[in-house]
């Protein structure tokens, strides 16, 4: 299992994976109307491009693996449905450098771009592909380049014809809840939105990332009435005055805090440019790493609000661990197990290899939410894979988790509205 710090794995490995579809500028190519793809990237590396060509070519791989810095460092690989790119650039009169799995049995020697410095392979794999591989220059090892492959749903995919819904930039938001931050936050209205028809509403943290593939997948499951029509929210972490991130303090906390800045703030903001239901069958909440653990929070403690959760690799673990070094997230498993049960949804991804450091371990931890679950009754399902600290797995079930997270929603809905009628 790999063991990275938590702040790097999160910041360099995760916002990293997002891009499972990676486009670099054709301009070498004298294309520069269209984009170079991975397989074209692999074209290019065969022909062996020198001189000006392999300069232009070499700057936009620097530019595509986040520039000549990142690139010396050997960065994580870019991935294309089943291909994979590596990337790394050496000093001059530095052996040739390979990339090469943790188990030794796959070694895939670089390409030279000409005499630039900038060395790049591009391999086919097999779906569901989860491995470490590790730079490797003159037998000294460079860095970790976790991979993982997954076969995109057809779901997560742009379709001709599906009616798109409408992202927006919302104003910068200043919260007096978790006063002193400003933050970044998206709202996607599907194109089936009627005003006439309060929507269903899902919200997702770390909303940077998450409206760059989330619409895309509502837009074909809403189309096929495979979830009901819903608006997605996509708020980003609060930055304090002197540039701070607040995400540690506002995901982690186990308290009820960020439930009631998204109930008191967001959620009546969000009202005054679409109409949503109010009732906690039509809520879902969302998100990764802390994230994750903060979607659950939001339901733990407003389980009348929302009743859905959607968490990956989620942070079960202590690192809000407060004054007396145990207050963190690694307590839910034992409130689980000793709290009457909550009317709540939930679905938990994590993987084999996921983070372990000083917080806690973080595929325990998952698993220990698993049987609390399983012992408390609850309505969930956990999926347990092989891979790292990132949204990959999590992007490539995304179609599948969602359906079944919004299973029987009518029936649901009807229910509650006897139960409770404030739902719209």
């Amino acid at each position: 299992m790999i063991k990275l710090d938590a702040g790097e794995t999160f910041m360099k490995r995760f916002w990293g994976g997002f891009a499972l579809i990676l486009a670099f500028p054709l301009s070498s190519m004298g294309q520069s109307a269209t984009s170079l793809t991975l397989e074209s990237l692999r074209a290019a590396l065969k022909a062996k491009p020198t001189g000006t060509r392999a300069e232009q070519l070499a700057e936009q791989i620097r530019q595509s693996f986040g520039g000549k810095e990142k690139l010396q460092k050997g960065p994580a690989p870019k991935v294309e449905g089943k291909l994979a790119a590596w990337a790394i650039e050496v000093s001059g009169g530095a052996a040739a450098p390979r990339v090469v799995s943790d188990n030794g049995r796959r070694v895939f020697k670089l390409t030279p771009v000409g005499s630039t410095g900038v060395y790049a392979a591009v391999v086919t794999f097999p779906n569901q592909t989860v491995q470490l591989f590790r730079y490797e220059v003159g037998g000294k090892q460079i860095a970790s380049a976790p991979l993982e492959i997954y076969k995109p749903d057809p779901n997560s995919i742009e379709k001709p014809g599906v009616p798109k819904g409408k992202v927006t930039e919302m104003p910068q938001w200043s919260s007096r809840i978790f006063e002193g931050t400003t933050r970044e936050w998206w709202l996607y209205v599907p194109a089936q939105y009627k005003p006439e028809n309060p929507a269903c509403v899902m919200v997702f943290q770390d909303g940077k990332g998450y409206k760059e593939f989330v619409p895309i997948v509502f837009d074909n499951l809403i189309a096929k009435g495979e979830i009901p029509v819903m608006v997605g929210i996509f708020v980003a972490p609060g930055v304090l005055k002197d540039g701070r991130s607040n995400r540690n303090f506002e995901y982690d906390t186990l308290s009820d805090q960020y439930a009631r800045f998204i109930l008191a703030e967001i959620l009546p903001e969000t009202e005054k440019t679409v109409k949503l239901r109010h009732d906690a069958a039509s809520r879902a909440i969302g998100g990764i790493s802390s994230g994750g653990i903060c979607a659950f929070t939001v339901a733990w403690e407003r389980p009348d609000e929302f009743s859905k959760v959607l968490s990956w690799v989620g942070s079960f673990a202590n690192v809000a661990s407060g004054a007396t070094l145990r207050e963190g997230g690694h307590n839910y498993p034992a409130l689980i197990r000793k709290t009457p049960k909550k009317v709540i949804r939930v679905f938990l991804q994590d993987g084999e290899n996921d983070l372990d450091n000083v917080h806690g371990n973080w595929p325990l931890a998952n698993q220990q939410m698993d049987r609390a679950l399983k012992f408390a009754g609850y309505d969930y399902r956990f999926v347990m894979g092989k891979g790292y600290h990132n949204n990959l797995h999590g992007r490539a079930i995304l179609p599948d988790s969602l359906r079944w997270l919004w299973r029987d929603y009518e029936s649901e809905a009807s229910a509650e509205a006897v139960e409770n009628p404030k739902g719209k």
